[in-house]
């Protein structure tokens, strides 16, 4: 029978750190893992870090069509659901990525370690297939660092490997017409297995202009060339043809009525197309004293869209993006520990990647494409290398030490060159050291305290760069942030109980910002200096036999030098999940979830308010011969509450308001055979 490899559980919470978190976070289970390598693992109380691993079992059930559903209850993690399939989750950590317009920044995204991030640093969650992972992992603090560019923290989804050949169909449905099918097909030999998977998803969204339309397939082989040896094949394809663009609203029109559309959004027929295509190839090899892998990939990305004005000026940028872009890349890592020094570790790696933007900017004739404005090659170029040794001088302590070297190079070609438009190419070059240090010391058992320092640092993405205030071109203005991050925590694991408390200081200058966000176009700029202080705090316990509970609470103070709070950044936020289990095939789950007021701008004067959401799920199995039926129910926002979703940071045209969703009932059955 197919076995997966190890080393697919012994490499990492990413490619630069050479182990993982296996498992799920029930106290009972105990379970949870770092791996170092096959012949020798620690436990997760001895790194020194903050590390949430947790199983996507543990949250509610629900049609998986925003990244937010699987990161429920994380401390430290903000993940903004815009009910906009146009513009993606909005993902924050410890305020990094606040400044998102769309998509996710200063967040490192990776699945079964190959990056989804792009080599300037930004991702879409849109293209992950959700019903994939049967784990999440997120790294925070300065341990994040030295995964190198953009690393304010690292989310990093796994899936499982097929165990035995069976087939899995599931159908959802929700509020707003939303219907969405998944079908997954599993064919396991003795050294080798096949996966073949699909997903659709249409809705009319919570909102007039607010339709949706996507589509995935998936395509994994996995074969073991020898009882050390396996290689991974990954294909994927996800066509979103169509996504309406409701646009944000005013505060004063949010509270008016919330589910209403922009104006604009009609006259404009503002609207997004997104064809993601990525294909990988893991080796992954591994010995008693040593392991190896590396992976491959290639993908292509286009986008059209349509924002809300004309955008007909000579000197814009146009109103109708058309992006074309191509990635490709290549991370090597290398692990090693002699059996002759046990309590040392070395782990060494290189990533190469590339990427090219070629953008189109058309005017928007009221829905149609119009006279171009644009017409640009961008590249960026990614080469880094990294070193991490782990130290074990006695067996109540564990040190950890890190560096990686990061070079990013941007070069834009201008082709729309009019004497109202001049020449706008340029190139920029960017280079920074990343390291860490911590310490980790095991009171008891149970119970251990850790340590760490470490210095980042992030560059604008090619996005970020494309647009400034005045004329067209790249912005060779705004240049790369650093940051400098203490943390100290402490964590206790008992049969029936799991807690972890962290405090976390990071200071950053040349902190990059929102300097002005317009229908769709959005400029940045590079702050004096802004600070993160926080604390988090986690446990899971086992109350009873058939009841259990999940909770987490992050403050975090993100201010500029001035004083003024950090836009996009909730202070406050809250998690509660209590699960009861009367028998061993249902479960029904109780989900309180609060957000503290977030700013919607650099001069605070604009507030979203707080707010908490209920929710409530039931689920439930039947087994008959080799057919398993698990149907499942959830109400989403119980009590009906009026929400913003997300904010859209220093948006110049007062529209900073994205309205969550009302009340709504979600239902689901899953047809799992077994051949």
């Amino acid at each position: 029978m197919f076995q997966p490899s190890k080393l697919a559980l012994a490499l990492a919470a990413s490619a630069s750190m050479g182990f993982c978190l296996s498992g799920t976070t029930h106290a009972q289970e105990q379970v949870e893992r770092i791996e170092i390598t096959a012949t020798q693992r620690v436990s997760a109380q001895t790194t020194p870090a903050a590390v949430t691993n947790l199983a996507t079992s543990e949250q509610l059930p629900g049609m998986r069509i925003d990244a937010a559903e699987l990161l429920g209850g994380i401390a430290g993690v903000q993940s903004d659901s815009r009910a906009n399939y146009a513009q993606d989750t909005r993902i924050t950590l410890r305020g990094f990525g606040a400044r998102s317009a769309f998509g996710v920044r200063g967040v490192l995204l990776r699945l079964d370690g190959v990056p989804l991030s792009m080599p300037d640093g930004q991702a879409q969650t849109s293209s992950i297939l959700l019903d994939e992972p049967d784990n999440v992992q997120v790294i925070r603090g300065p341990l994040a660092a030295i995964y190198g560019n953009a690393a304010g923290g690292v989310i990093h989804w796994r899936s499982r490997s097929p165990r035995t050949t069976a087939t899995q169909v599931d159908l959802m449905a929700g509020g707003n017409d939303a219907q969405r099918a998944f079908v997954q097909h599993d064919w396991v030999n003795e050294d080798k297995a096949l996966r073949l998977a699909g997903a659709t998803f249409t809705t009319d969204g919570p909102r007039p202009h607010n339709r949706a339309e996507r589509h995935q397939v998936a395509a994994r082989w996995y074969q073991d060339l020898d009882e050390n040896t396996r290689v991974v094949v990954r294909l994927d394809n996800n066509n979103a043809p169509f996504l309406q663009d409701p646009s944000s609203l005013t505060p004063a029109a949010w509270r008016e009525d919330p589910t209403q559309t922009v104006g604009r959004a009609f006259t404009f027929n503002t609207r997004k197309r997104i064809h993601h295509q990525q294909a990988s190839v893991t080796v992954e090899h591994e010995t008693q004293s040593q392991a190896a892998d590396i992976s491959a990939w290639r993908g292509w990305r286009n986008v059209e869209q349509y924002l809300p004005f004309p955008g007909s000026d000579l000197n814009g940028d146009g109103a109708v993006i058309d992006l074309r872009r191509d990635f490709t890349g290549v991370d090597a890592n290398y692990h090693l520990r002699l059996p002759a020094l046990p309590q040392w570790q070395l782990s060494t790696g290189v990533q190469l990647a590339e990427q090219n933007d070629r953008r189109y900017g058309y005017v928007n004739n009221f829905g149609e494409r119009g006279e171009v404005r644009r017409n640009d090659d961008g590249e960026v170029s990614t080469q880094s290398a990294y070193a991490l040794l782990q130290w074990q001088p006695l067996s109540a302590w564990q040190l950890m030490s890190g560096v990686r070297y990061n070079a990013v190079d941007f070069a834009v070609d201008d082709y729309f060159i009019i004497p109202e438009n001049p020449d706008d190419s340029g190139s920029a070059s960017m280079q920074q050291l990343s390291w860490m240090l911590g310490a980790n010391y095991a009171v008891s058992e149970q119970w251990s305290v850790f340590v760490s320092r470490g210095n980042g640092f992030e560059t604008p993405t090619l996005t970020e760069l494309a647009y400034r205030n005045n004329g067209t071109g790249l912005n060779t203005q705004l240049g790369p942030s650093t940051n400098q991050q203490w943390e100290v925590g402490s964590k206790w694991r008992s049969d029936a109980l799991e807690a972890a408390i962290t405090w976390f200081h990071i200071a950053t200058a040349n902190e990059i910002v929102v300097d002005q966000s317009n229908d769709g176009r959005t400029t940045y700029t590079n702050a004096e200096q802004t600070q993160r202080e926080g604390l988090e705090l986690s446990f899971a316990a086992d109350l009873s036999r058939t009841w259990s509970t999940r909770a987490s609470a992050t403050y975090t103070d993100a201010k500029y030098s001035n004083g003024a709070r950090l836009p996009g950044v909730a202070r406050q936020q809250a998690y509660w999940q209590l699960r009861w289990q009367p028998g061993a095939d249902t479960q029904v789950q109780l989900v309180g979830d609060y957000r503290g007021e977030v700013a919607a701008n650099d001069g605070n004067t604009v507030f979203a308010p707080a707010h908490t959401l209920w929710h409530v799920a039931v689920q439930t199995q039947w087994l008959w011969q080799d057919l398993k039926l698990q149907p499942w129910l959830k109400v989403h926002n119980l009590t009906d509450r009026d929400y913003v979703g997300s904010v859209v940071v220093n948006q110049g045209s007062g529209r900073a308001f994205e309205p969550g969703i009302g009340r709504e009932v979600q239902a689901g059955l899953r047809f799992n055979y077994r051949w």
